[in-house]
C-alpha cells in the first residue's frame, strides 16, 4: 500500500495563510477598538441627550395631584417640565399627548405628566400634573424608565418625531416595563 504525502511548500504555504489570516484578524480588531474608542465614524442613534448625572425619580420628590397615579409603577413616563405653562407649553404637551397616541399597542405603557410652577392647568385630557420639584432641573421634556431613571432630555420646542423615535425604540428594546 503506498500513501500519499503531502509536500513540505503545501504546508508550509497552509501554515502561512493561516498566520496571515490570524495577523490581519488581530489587528483590524485592534484598529477597530482604537477607532471606536476615540469616537470616529460612529455615533449614537438617539436624538435625545443623555441625563448626566444619573437622576432618579425619587430624587425630584415628586408629588402627584392624587395617589391615583403613584399606584401606576411599572410604566414609561414623558415629562414636560416647564416654569410657567404658555402657549408654547401647551404645544408641546399637545405633541407629548399626540405621541403618546402614536404609540398605539405601546401607549397603555407609559404616561404623560408635566409640572409647572404657575397653578393654571393647560386642560389637556391624559396629562398628570406634577408639583415642582425642589431640585432644579433644566426646563424640557424627559424620558423616563419604568425604574424611575431619568434617560433622555429634549428642548421644550424639539421636534415631536424625535421624542417619537426615541421612545419607540427604548419600548421595543426594553424588558421592563
Amino acid at each position: 500500500m503506498t500513501s500519499i504525502q503531502p509536500s513540505q511548500g503545501n504546508n508550509r504555504r497552509q501554515l502561512t495563510i493561516i498566520l496571515i489570516t490570524a495577523t490581519i484578524s488581530l489587528l483590524g480588531s485592534y484598529g477597530l477598538f482604537w477607532v471606536a474608542k476615540a469616537g470616529v465614524g460612529w455615533g449614537t442613534t438617539n436624538n435625545g441627550t443623555f441625563v448626566t448625572p444619573a437622576t432618579n425619580r425619587l430624587d425630584l420628590g415628586w408629588q402627584f395631584q392624587s395617589d391615583l397615579e403613584l399606584l401606576q409603577d411599572n410604566l414609561w413616563w414623558l415629562w414636560l417640565t416647564v416654569d410657567n405653562c404658555d402657549s408654547e407649553c401647551e404645544l408641546a404637551l399637545k405633541n407629548l399627548k399626540a405621541t403618546h397616541i402614536l404609540l398605539n399597542k405601546e401607549a397603555e405603557r407609559l404616561r404623560v405628566a408635566y409640572s409647572s410652577i404657575d397653578e393654571t392647568s393647560p386642560g389637556i385630557e391624559g396629562v398628570i400634573r406634577v408639583r415642582p420639584t425642589e431640585r432644579d432641573m433644566p426646563f424640557g421634556i424627559y424620558i423616563i424608565d419604568p425604574l424611575g431613571n431619568l434617560v433622555f432630555f429634549y428642548p421644550v420646542d424639539a421636534p415631536p418625531e424625535d421624542v417619537l423615535k426615541d421612545l419607540k425604540r427604548l419600548l421595543k428594546v426594553s424588558q421592563i416595563g
